[in-house]
């Protein structure tokens, strides 16, 4: 009989077994792409985002008959939780081999210290505190490539939640726009005609200017966040630095924009990045100098791109801001000569941004699930 036992990431091997289990479940598997290495362990070790300062939290794994075969991050949001009035538990990183009895021994574990913590219910899998990655179950699609700070995940993990009594929560969607069809002559029209209309501007992302461009996206996140997002609050100051220094390396100025009002205020903006999935699937987990060069060269082969944040705030909302940044990216997209773009995650209640992505032109092709379960 199988012997499955829980243990609490202490030693720099369990360390190694945590980042290292998704090369054992996705081996030859095309659709997964590997991380870097160091990247993971910056986020486990809260370098990349806010994992240490939101609250406790615990990295767990799984080991069936010594062998490694499941991880998960447990925590609490402690800075949501006082902001919403929650006592809410969160699950990110899960990954398991196909068998229940890991999961379930992973999420008994779990459940016994979100009760020890005086917690009320349990969502995820979501993204670390202050990430916009590793978020939800993918539950369709299991084809189509993975894009940059994207999950992919195996069929059977839906059912390892929702065998375990998890129940949906909230669903995420992601949508693909095929830049070869070109934009819609009407938006082309429509887009100059709303800019002079109510007087806005868009501006390329200066990196010349970073921090002073940090403060208006900022601005404009405080302003554009709804109260009414159950799972949001407006990032510190000091939580824009950390992603402004982790998006630093990989911005590309041409992908984002920020708008502004003929008063130079900021009304909007966008991220996009280019698919460098498309370079990390050669580079196996690691940049050697050999790794550099491969880099190097298969990042002159992007063909894709993905927009994973855009904001406009109330004042500004259907006057054209949405339009102007799709299609000023779209443009720069099709100049370069990418095949498509991806709109992604767009959480189920946020109707305005599916509402703007389907008139471009965008269809919905991928499903990611959030998961809840009271304790």
């Amino acid at each position: 009989m199988a012997t499955i036992e829980v243990t609490e990431v202490k030693t720099k091997k369990e360390e190694k077994d945590f980042i290292r289990l998704p090369w054992k479940i996705y081996e030859n598997d095309p659709c997964w792409v590997p991380p870097l290495m160091s990247d993971v362990k910056k986020s486990i070790h809260g370098e990349n985002n806010s994992l240490k300062e939101s609250g406790p939290y615990k990295l767990l794994l799984a080991y069936k008959n010594g062998d490694i075969c499941g991880r998960m991050c447990i925590g609490i949001n402690e800075h949501l939780n006082e902001a919403k009035g929650y006592k809410e538990g969160y699950i990110s990183l899960f990954e398991s081999i196909n068998d229940f009895e890991v999961s379930k021994k992973l999420f008994d574990y779990a459940f016994k210290w979100f009760k020890k913590m005086n917690m009320e219910k349990v969502i995820g899998p979501i993204s670390l505190p202050n990430g916009d990655d590793n978020r939800g179950v993918l539950i369709d699609n299991f084809e189509d490539p993975t894009l940059v700070m994207n999950i992919y995940n195996k069929p059977y993990y839906r059912m390892l939640f929702e065998d375990y009594g998890f129940e949906k929560y909230w669903d995420c969607y992601a949508y693909k726009y095929k830049i070869s069809k070109g934009v819609s002559k009407r938006y082309k029209d429509i887009v100059p005609y709303a800019m002079d209309k109510y007087k806005f501007t868009l501006d390329m992302f200066n990196l010349k200017k970073f921090d002073q461009e940090l403060d208006d996206i900022k601005k404009v996140i405080d302003k554009a966040m709804p109260e009414e997002w159950e799972d949001f609050i407006p990032p510190t100051e000091d939580e824009i630095r950390v992603i402004g220094e982790n998006l630093a390396p990989v911005i590309d100025p041409e992908l984002i924009y920020i708008a502004r009002n003929n008063e130079g205020e900021p009304i909007g903006f966008n991220i996009a990045l280019p698919d460098y999935n498309q370079v990390l699937k050669h580079l196996n987990g690691k940049i050697t100098p050999f790794g550099f060069l491969k880099y190097l060269y298969y990042k002159r082969k992007i063909t894709r791109a993905r927009l994973f944040v855009l904001f406009v705030i109330p004042e500004y909302r259907r006057k054209g801001v949405a339009s102007a940044i799709y299609l000023k990216t779209l443009e720069v997209c099709e100049k370069r000569g990418y095949t498509y773009g991806e709109g992604s995650t767009v959480w189920e209640y946020n109707k305005t941004m599916q509402r703007d992505i389907e008139k471009l032109g965008g269809k919905l092709y991928k499903t990611y699930r959030i998961y809840k379960k009271k304790i």
